[in-house]
């Protein structure tokens, strides 16, 4: 049986980084991660992630390299992140209680979802080198 994948979209511009303010489920309300969802069955990461963030934020993005490890949420449940780049759309949280942009300087302190938190130091280290060099 193969693992169900949940991806998360890490969409930086310039020196920030969007993060979303979770609005459900209870547990997560009022924390902090990086916008996605699951991974329909025949889909690809890179097609569900375009797909989730189009649902959740209304934007079109291409989706570029992985960000850091696969973060285990239980025995079949991966969450698996890639950087994004905005290439449409008009930024709004349809499906999250706020957005924000944060730079290297308020990341570490966020209160982050748990699972998204594996990522901070990728993130951090993103932010700091400044714009992303191939």
């Amino acid at each position: 049986m193969s693992n169900l994948v949940v991806v998360a979209g890490a969409l930086i511009s310039g020196a920030s980084l969007l993060v979303a303010q979770r609005d459900r489920p209870p547990e997560l309300a009022g924390l902090w991660e990086l916008p996605g969802g699951k991974v329909a069955p025949g889909e690809t990461d890179q097609a569900a992630l375009q797909r989730e963030l189009r649902e959740e934020l209304g934007i079109d993005v291409t989706v570029g390299a992985r960000l850091g490890d696969d973060v285990a949420l239980s025995g079949s449940l991966v969450l698996r992140a890639y950087l994004v780049i905005q290439t449409g759309g008009v930024l709004a949280p349809h499906d999250h209680r706020a957005l924000r942009w944060v730079g290297v300087d308020d990341i570490d302190d966020l209160p982050w979802v748990p699972a998204d938190r594996a990522w901070v130091p990728d993130l951090t280290a993103r932010l700091g080198s400044g714009p992303a060099v191939s």
